[in-house]
């Protein structure tokens, strides 16, 4: 089953999900198996870095935004071209091993949502699999 929670963005933020998506690993009662998380928004990402200093997350959009700089050539109506983009560097999905019934991270890894192009309401959804 697959399961959706959602979150309320900033205009442009690495929102933190490892407590929502490990709640739902939790109430599956699954011990061994994989996580996918997923994102169905097109100017959304879903990632995997480190969660304890926020100036990580901070350099990652800075740096992003050094690699995807808005050009007057894009065509896009809706002028968010560069969060399109964004998205497809990031990713739309991440897989998470699950060992004894908890997600599999490392010490500084934490989940988070890409918001490029917000603030918007988004939807997250997970897939708990045994196995």
């Amino acid at each position: 089953m697959v399961k959706t929670f959602t979150i309320q963005t900033k205009k442009e933020e690495l929102h933190k999900i490892t407590g929502e998506v490990e709640k739902i690993v939790r109430e599956t009662g699954v011990q061994e198996g994989y996580c996918l998380v997923y994102c169905p928004h097109t100017t959304g990402a879903i990632t995997i870095n480190e969660n304890t200093d926020p100036h990580v997350e901070e350099d990652i959009l800075l740096g992003l935004g050094n690699i995807v700089e808005e050009n007057p050539d894009f065509k896009h109506a809706e002028g968010n071209s560069t969060a399109h983009i964004k998205s497809s560097l990031v990713g739309a999905s991440e897989v998470l091993f699950i060992d004894q019934g908890r997600l599999v991270l490392g010490t500084w890894q934490g989940i988070y949502f890409c918001e490029f192009d917000g603030p918007r309401t988004r939807r997250v959804y997970v897939k708990v699999v045994q196995g």
